[in-house]
């Protein structure tokens, strides 16, 4: 059964519209646990759009289930991270022309840079995932690097339809093989929604699904902790 790891960094983007206090994602953590979250997941950004360190600091002390940050392959952000040690890290490729993250990292042609991250962050502790498209050479490099896991992107699969979409599930679910054959723990995330996430929470040897965007957006009508276990409900079933 996958875990539910919930992305609280919508409840930030509010809040710096107006750069006020106001919605709290720490708040928003503590009520997506109470909805059932197995885990939070945030990404501290280099150019602090939503998330704050602030908010990663509080919650790492605040957060009674697994703490899972994104962040890029950077000095800055990687040294935060050491510093404030949450149970996980992803690392994710980063433009700051972007709206959302855009593919997967390219840990081919940063091979260097992706691998000097992990063991970094490792030496300190934590658990360290991959952030990937399902590309078979990308995963292999992951795998050669020593990665603890893979989180596919399943961004495509999540804005298709139809034939399309299913050819992208099946893209998925190779890509998953081929991560747990080379002994890498399988996530997935992007995109995924009340509607398409069951079938990439079936994916045999699923962990742990990502999701964020979605459920913030239903959290405005139905409250957090609701929209939380409607989620958690659906992917569990």
């Amino acid at each position: 059964m996958a875990e539910l790891g919930v992305n609280i960094d919508h409840v930030a983007t509010v809040r710096e519209a107006r750069k006020t206090r106001e919605p709290d994602p720490v708040w928003a953590a503590a009520l997506a646990e109470l909805g059932g979250a197995d885990g939070i997941t945030l990404h501290l950004r280099e150019d602090r759009r939503h998330i704050q360190d602030r908010d990663l600091i509080v919650m790492k002390e605040t957060v009674a289930c697994k703490l899972n940050l994104e962040l890029a392959c950077e000095d800055d952000v990687l040294a935060i991270a050491c510093k404030v040690k949450p149970d996980q890290v992803t690392l994710v490729p980063e433009r700051r022309e972007e709206i959302t993250t855009e593919g997967g990292l390219d840990v081919i042609g940063n091979r260097s840079k992706v691998e000097k991250a992990i063991d970094q962050l490792r030496a300190a502790g934590m658990i360290v995932s991959l952030f990937l498209d399902p590309d078979e050479a990308q995963l292999q490099a992951a795998a050669e690097i020593n990665a603890d896991a893979v989180e596919l992107h399943t961004g495509k699969y999540s804005l298709t339809k139809g034939g399309v979409q299913h050819a992208e599930l099946e893209k998925l679910i190779a890509a998953g093989q081929f991560v747990r054959s080379a002994g890498m723990t399988l996530h997935a995330g992007h995109g995924l929604d009340y509607r398409n996430a069951k079938p990439v929470a079936s994916i045999e040897g699923m962990c742990e699904l990502n999701i964020g965007h979605s459920i913030v957006g239903r959290a405005i009508m139905v409250g957090m902790q609701q929209a939380v276990r409607e989620m958690k409900q659906l992917i569990s079933d």
